[in-house]
C-alpha cells in the first residue's frame, strides 16, 4: 500500500564551482594553459590581461536588476519610456537572425571530464619505410604486399602479427591471396633498409639482423652472433659459465662478444621518430631558492595568469539589466545567456585563485615538514610524511592533497622532483627511532652501486647489511624497495670485468 510521508535527509554535495576547482587542482603547469586557453576560447567574457575582476565584480552586483528585468517584462502595465532611455536589442539582433548558441547542440554535461592526449607532429616508421620502399623495384601485386607489412610494424620497428595473419588480412581485405614464401620474402627485403633491425619478429631477431650488418666482421663479432643464435636464453639470463663451457671461449673473448651485443639497439624503431618528437621538459610548478640560508618559494608564472572579464559582455549586461522597458522573451534569452557567461567566468578566474592559494598553502606546509632536507638535499634526512600529515597542517581534506601531490613537480637548487617522492612510510630502526622508508631505499642503492658486479649481493646479503646498519629489515621488504627502485635480482646484474 502506497502512502505518503515527510522525510528530511541531510546530503553533502559538490557544486559545480567545487568540482571545477578538483579538475584544476590536479592539472599541472604545463597543462593549465591550454585549459585557459579552453575556457577562453568557450566563453566570450573570459579574457587575458590585467586582472580587473575586482571592477567587473562590482559590475556583476548588478545582477539583482536581472529578477527585476524579468519582472518588467510580465508587466503588462510597464511604464513607458522616451525611445532614446531604452535599450533596443534589435539594434543588434535582425528579425531573421537566430544567436549561434540557439543553434549549437551540447550532448555533454559540464562536469564530464575530457582528456585529450597532446601529441608532437613528426614523421612516423612507416613512414619512413614507405619512402624506402619505393626505391625498390617491385611490381604493384609486391608493393601492396610490402604496404601491407610495413603497415603492421610498430613504434618500436617489430613485426607484431605473424605471417599467417598478415595472408588472412590481405585476402579478406585487399583481395589479394598470396602464400607464406612470398610474404617472407619482402619480409626479409624489408629488413634490408635502415634502421638495421627493423621488421623483426622478436628480440632475437632483432639483434641478429643487427650484428650481421655491422662492419667490419671482427672475431668478437662472430662470437656475438653465435651468441645470440645459439645462446640467446642463455644470454638473457646471464648464464656466461654455459656460453663460454659450450663454445670454449676465454673470458676476455666472452667479454668482447657480451659488449658488442649491448652497443645494439633493441627498438630500433625509435631512431625513426627521433627527429620528429620534439624535447619534452618537466614544467616545475613550484620554484624553490636558497637565499642567504633562508628558502624562497613561489609559484611558476604558468600557474599565475592574468585573467579578466570581458569589459563589453560587462557593460552589455548592465545596460540590459538597467533597461526599465518592457523586456520580450528574446531579450530575456539574450539576458540569460550574458548573465551566464559572466557567472562562468567569474568562477573561473575564483577558482584559479584558490587553486593557486592551496598550491602553495600545500608546498609550504611539504617544506615546513622537510626543511632539513630542502636545506641539505640530503635524502637520508626526509622525515617520514603521509598525506594525512600535510592535511592536519594545512585543513585541507587528504584527496585534495593528493591531487596537488600527484601531479605537482618542484624546482629546488638539487634538481626537480614530483612533490609525491616526498610522502614515505615511516620504518622504526632497533634503537626505536622513527626513519623514512626512502632513507632505507637509498642505502640500499648505494649498497648495490658499490657491490662487486662480478658476484652481485643478494637479497639475504643486503637484508644482513642493513640489520647490521640498525633497520631491521626482512629480506621480501629489502626485494620489494630493490623493485620499486627498478634494480633486477642479483644475478641479472652480473657483469663480466
Amino acid at each position: 500500500m502506497l502512502k505518503q510521508r515527510l522525510q528530511q535527509k541531510l546530503m553533502q554535495k559538490l557544486s559545480p564551482q567545487q568540482i571545477q576547482l578538483m579538475k584544476l587542482l590536479q592539472v599541472p603547469a604545463l597543462l593549465l594553459d591550454q585549459r585557459i586557453k579552453q575556457e577562453i576560447e568557450e566563453n566570450p567574457a573570459l579574457e587575458e590581461g590585467e586582472d580587473l575582476y575586482e571592477e567587473a565584480e562590482m559590475q556583476d552586483n548588478n545582477s539583482d536588476d536581472y529578477d527585476s528585468a524579468m519582472e518588467t517584462g510580465e508587466d503588462e502595465h510597464a511604464e513607458e519610456h522616451s525611445p532614446d532611455d531604452e535599450f533596443d536589442l534589435d539594434d543588434y539582433i535582425d528579425d531573421d537572425e537566430i544567436p549561434d548558441y540557439r543553434l549549437n547542440a551540447n550532448n555533454t554535461s559540464s562536469d564530464d571530464e575530457v582528456r585529450e592526449v597532446p601529441y608532437v607532429a613528426g614523421s612516423s616508421p612507416q613512414d619512413a619505410l614507405m619512402a624506402q620502399l619505393g626505391l625498390r623495384t617491385l611490381d604493384e601485386r609486391e608493393y601492396l604486399i610490402a604496404s601491407h607489412i610495413i603497415g603492421n610494424i610498430d613504434e618500436s620497428g617489430y613485426l607484431q602479427r605473424d605471417i599467417h595473419s598478415l595472408i588472412d588480412d590481405m585476402a579478406f581485405n585487399q583481395n589479394i591471396k598470396t602464400h607464406f614464401a612470398e610474404v617472407l620474402d619482402l619480409l626479409r627485403l624489408i629488413q634490408e633498409f635502415d634502421p638495421p633491425g627493423i621488421g623483426a619478429r622478436d628480440l632475437q631477431e632483432c639483434l641478429l639482423l643487427q650484428i650481421r650488418r655491422k662492419e667490419p666482421k671482427t672475431r668478437a663479432i662472430g662470437h656475438a652472433s653465435i651468441i645470440l643464435e645459439k645462446n640467446f636464453n642463455d644470454f638473457t639470463r646471464k648464464h656466461y659459465d654455459k656460453i663460454s663451457k659450450k663454445h670454449h671461449l676465454s673470458e676476455g673473448e666472452l667479454k668482447e662478444a657480451i659488449d658488442e651485443i649491448l652497443k645494439l639497439n633493441p627498438k630500433p624503431g625509435n631512431s625513426l621518430q627521433e627527429a620528429g618528437k620534439g624535447a619534452q621538459y618537466v614544467v616545475p610548478d613550484f620554484i624553490l631558492t636558497h637565499n642567504d640560508g633562508e628558502l624562497e618559494l613561489q609559484l611558476n608564472a604558468h600557474n599565475a595568469p592574468d585573467l579578466r572579464i570581458n569589459r563589453t559582455y560587462s557593460e552589455m549586461f548592465r545596460a540590459m539589466a538597467e533597461s526599465k522597458g518592457k523586456v520580450d522573451k528574446r531579450q530575456k534569452e539574450a539576458l540569460s545567456f550574458v548573465k551566464q557567461k559572466l557567472d562562468s567566468a567569474r568562477w573561473f578566474i575564483d577558482a584559479i585563485k584558490q587553486r593557486q592559494n592551496t598550491l602553495m598553502v600545500t608546498m609550504q606546509a611539504i617544506l615546513e615538514f622537510q626543511r632539513e632536507y630542502f636545506i641539505s638535499g640530503d635524502e637520508t634526512k626526509l622525515r617520514p610524511m603521509i598525506l594525512k600529515d600535510i592535511a592536519d597542517m594545512v585543513q585541507l581534506d587528504i584527496s585534495t592533497i593528493s591531487r596537488v601531490a600527484n601531479s605537482k613537480y618542484v624546482q629546488t637548487p638539487f634538481g626537480t622532483f614530483l612533490l609525491k617522492e616526498f610522502f614515505s612510510e615511516s620504518l622504526q630502526t632497533d634503537s626505536g627511532e622513527e626513519v623514512s622508508t626512502r632513507e632505507v631505499k637509498k642505502i640500499l642503492q648505494d649498497c648495490i652501486d658499490a657491490e662487486d658486479k662480478k658476484k652481485p649481493l643478494t637479497d639475504d646479503v643486503l637484508a644482513g647489511i642493513l640489520k647490521e646498519k640498525g633497520y631491521n629489515i626482512a629480506r621480501r621488504t629489502v626485494a620489494k624497495y630493490r623493485e620499486q627502485l627498478d634494480i633486477p635480482v642479483a644475478r641479472l646484474r652480473k657483469e663480466l670485468k
